[in-house]
């Protein structure tokens, strides 16, 4: 996993797709479209995401 690339994640019960924006040893910052908030940053641990 490298910053840009592409990964999915979970988000309220549905897969997501978004990109890596920041990365850290643990955790990892995406930057996502959601329908009301295009852009959005979410957080998540890195063992959370499906690569």
């Amino acid at each position: 996993m490298n910053i840009g690339d592409k990964v999915k994640f979970t988000f309220a019960k549905k897969e997501m797709e978004g990109t890596v924006q920041k990365l850290f040893p643990k955790t990892v910052y995406l930057k996502a479209d959601f329908p009301k908030t295009k852009g959005k940053t979410v957080i998540r641990k890195i063992k959370d995401i499906k690569a």
